[in-house]
């Protein structure tokens, strides 16, 4: 059967020569990533109108966008590890036919609770889905630069829908009823079924772990993570003096402490301590920490700096974020570049360093005038665009090939956890600092001050955790070089 024709499956044992040899597979792939970043940012744009068409509650809509998040965030872990057991491609396909009937039920919604859970469902098939997406790109491939190319194109396809999506939202909006943001999602989850199956090859089963699935460990680290996901949003809605964010925080670092325990004991962990602890994975997943930390707070000061601060039509402040958007979606050849002159080492650490400087740059000078968060907002997509790549590569490297699906799903907790972090220690600083509702059409001089000082302090406790961080896995990886 002639190449030309039809795309071949290849066997485990071949690995592609070339990125074209695999384009079915790495098209289903970057459907899949597509899926994750195009759904919350297009979703986003019609949370008015369904609170509108719903009768919802602010309450409601915070849960329409947080219910997907924390179910997503929280069972990553577990179903990483259900796939490295049942088979990476497996796991995926099931995902992808839940995602395709959820996004179905959408039209049939009538009420906040039903739209609610629609959402709950989605995010366990992102959960199947999302880190089973890095861990096959990187499984078709042999040897660094196609691996590190392959994730730069599936990474690619997200970040344009990531960009796009507000705007495709808003056009959509105006033509067609909001149900239909998210029927999106039934071809994207066909196109990622068809591309996925006929473009890789069977699970093998001599590449499965064989040992059975910790279940108390796979309950503990889902309750770590979604109240750790969930704490912080408490805390930025009801504030530090109250008591109900305290309670999720303990609770979480209780869960945490038991889920260590626990992986230490058990005869088969969900998770092997060891595995993480080594130098090429703990540095990879801290790179990834330390960018997920400082992106997630600039991200959400600069918002309301343009709008709040500054006054910006919600229009205008998105053509102020575009600097951002111009380097995520092409910035993709500059990547790969850049990895093969420097490596995969420097890449990572350089990367994590220059999104830190971003924020940074604006901590310092960003209150002086736009063309510094324009050079912010630049700085932390160029980290971000290198760190989405190559932190996860490492991880992966550093793993044995029978944990890739949950070494994917590691790099994106990280991400996810420290995000959630960023939000929340700027939305409780802010809490703290400024006086009055910071949604008030028309600020004070004091309050403009207060903010000011704000991010100051914020961007500051951010810059210094996430510097911290990466001089942590820097300290790691050096261990990784030389005990190779």
């Amino acid at each position: 059967m002639s190449t030309n024709q039809t795309p071949t499956i290849l066997p485990p044992a071949v690995a592609p020569a070339r990125l074209r040899d695999s384009w079915v597979a790495l098209a289903g792939l970057a459907a899949v990533f597509l899926f994750e970043m195009l759904d919350n940012s297009i979703l986003t744009v019609a949370l008015p109108t369904i609170g509108r068409d719903l009768h919802a509650s602010t309450t409601a809509l915070q849960w329409v966008t947080g219910a997907y998040s924390v179910v997503f965030g929280g069972l990553m872990l577990a179903l990483g590890a259900l796939a490295d057991r049942l088979g990476r491609r497996r796991v995926m396909l099931v995902g992808l036919v839940l995602l395709g009937l959820s996004s179905l039920a959408t039209a049939f919604v009538q009420t906040p609770a039903e739209l609610i859970g629609v959402r709950v469902a989605m995010g366990v098939a992102a959960a199947m889905t999302t880190p089973g997406s890095m861990a096959l790109a990187f499984r078709l491939f042999t040897g660094d630069d196609l691996r590190v190319r392959a994730i730069t194109l599936i990474s690619t396809v997200g970040l344009v829908g990531l960009a796009i999506g507000p705007t495709v939202g808003g056009f959509v909006l105006a033509v067609a009823p909001w149900q239909v943001l998210l029927l999106v999602n039934v071809p994207i989850a066909a196109l990622a079924f068809i591309g996925v199956r006929g473009g890789i090859a069977r699970d093998d089963a001599s590449e499965l772990h064989r040992v059975p699935v910790d279940l108390v460990g796979a309950m503990l680290g889902t309750a770590t993570i979604v109240l750790a996901l969930v704490s912080p949003t408490l805390f930025v809605d009801l504030g530090a003096g109250s008591w109900e964010p305290w309670v999720a925080a303990g609770a979480a670092a209780v869960a945490g402490g038991l889920f260590v325990i626990r992986q230490r004991r058990a005869a088969h962990p969900l998770l092997d301590l060891k595995l993480v602890a080594l130098p090429l994975v703990s540095s990879g997943l801290a790179y990834k920490a330390a960018t997920g930390l400082a992106t997630a707070g600039l991200g959400y000061l600069v918002t309301l700096q343009l709008q709040l601060d500054w006054g910006w039509t919600p229009g205008f402040a998105s053509l102020g974020m575009l600097p951002q958007v111009i380097v995520l979606v092409l910035g993709g050849p500059l990547t790969n570049r850049f990895v093969a002159r420097v490596g995969l080492g420097r890449a990572a650490w350089s990367s994590s360093a220059v999104v830190v400087l971003g924020l940074a740059v604006f901590t310092i000078l960003g209150q002086r005038g736009y063309v510094f968060v324009a050079l912010a907002l630049v700085l932390m997509a160029a980290g971000m665009r290198v760190n989405g790549v190559v932190a996860g590569t490492n991880v992966l490297k550093g793993l044995p090939e029978n944990r890739t699906s949950i070494g994917a799903a590691l790099v994106d907790t990280a991400s996810e956890v420290t995000s959630a972090t960023g939000i929340a220690v700027t939305g409780t600083i802010l809490a703290a600092v400024f006086a009055g509702s910071i949604a008030t059409a028309h600020w004070s001089v004091a309050q403009h001050a207060q903010f000011g000082d704000a991010v100051t302090l914020a961007g500051t406790v951010l810059t210094v955790a996430a510097a911290a961080l990466v001089g942590w896995a820097i300290v790691q990886a050096r261990g990784a070089a030389v005990a190779h």
